[in-house]
């Protein structure tokens, strides 16, 4: 199994690679999976989001904070995209790259070219060239899970942030590991939901006993006043954002006023082209 992450990382911050490690260690406690790779990827620069600064530094600090890890990596495929690209997408690209990396394996397998597999063998590299669609899934493939917080999950709620089939296909295709907070509401939450009491046992809810409140909104205010952050980030993380003078309050200003790309983006569908009072 693979845990992927999508966020801003505006910066990230220890809690961040924290909600790596205790979802590695809930569903390995599970006995039914093995999680071997964590991915962080970082959203690109046409999210709008408030306060963003641009990808290529989250990218790189998320780099430095992840140097020393033996399976937390970091993607750059989503923020490279020019136009605001949806979580949904973002898992079945990762799922898609791996099925295709799987496929490669099994076709370079020595195991094919044994004595009476040549003419399998053939068959196989003359079949290649049909449509992905035609061709069964591979075998033995990781599955990729969406690895959040509360407030993602409760996201899911706010009107015109996501799309409903996207919600439902996360949940049902993906499945969610939510790390939460003693006395969060995250299971009334899926309770009053339809969509996703019905795929609740595809949400996994992992409860943080050693509680963290470290955010990203919190560091940037405690930069932009000029107080310290030794602790909160890696300390390569934190010499980057000195080195290069990343978060003041001008770069809080980046983004005022405008729509967040998703609201953006899902509100014009929502919206008829030519209405009447």
């Amino acid at each position: 199994m693979l845990l992927l992450a999508s966020g801003s990382f505006n910066p990230i911050t220890n809690m961040h690679l924290r909600l790596f490690e205790l979802a590695k260690d809930y569903m390995d406690g599970t006995g039914k999976y093995r999680v071997i790779k964590g991915i962080i990827s970082p959203v690109g620069d046409a999210y709008k989001k408030k306060g963003l600064i641009p990808a290529h530094h989250r990218v790189i600090m998320a780099e430095l904070a992840t140097k020393n890890s033996e399976w937390l990596e970091v993607d750059t495929w989503e923020s490279l995209q020019k136009e605001w690209i949806e979580t949904v997408k973002v898992l079945r690209h990762h799922q898609e790259k791996l099925e295709d990396s799987n496929c490669d394996h099994q076709q370079n397998s020595p195991t094919l070219e044994r004595p009476g597999r040549k003419r399998k063998w053939t068959e196989h590299r003359r079949n290649s060239g049909q449509k992905k669609s035609l061709e069964p899934k591979p075998k033995g493939v990781p599955k990729i899970k969406l690895l959040c917080g509360a407030d993602l999950l409760e996201s899911f709620g706010v009107p015109n942030l996501w799309k409903s089939e996207d919600i439902t296909h996360i949940v049902a295709d993906y499945g969610l590991i939510c790390i939460t907070r003693t006395g969060n509401d995250a299971q009334k939450f899926i309770y009053e939901s339809d969509v996703l009491w019905k795929y609740r046992n595809n949400i996994h809810l992992v409860n943080e006993w050693i509680t963290n409140d470290i955010s990203s909104t919190k560091i940037r205010r405690a930069l932009i006043r000029g107080q310290s952050i030794r602790y909160l980030v890696p300390d390569l993380v934190r010499e980057y954002i000195e080195d290069h003078n990343l978060y003041s309050s001008e770069s809080e200003d980046r983004n005022v006023g405008v729509i967040l790309a998703p609201l953006q983006k899902n509100t014009a569908k929502l919206s008829p082209r030519n209405s009447t009072a």
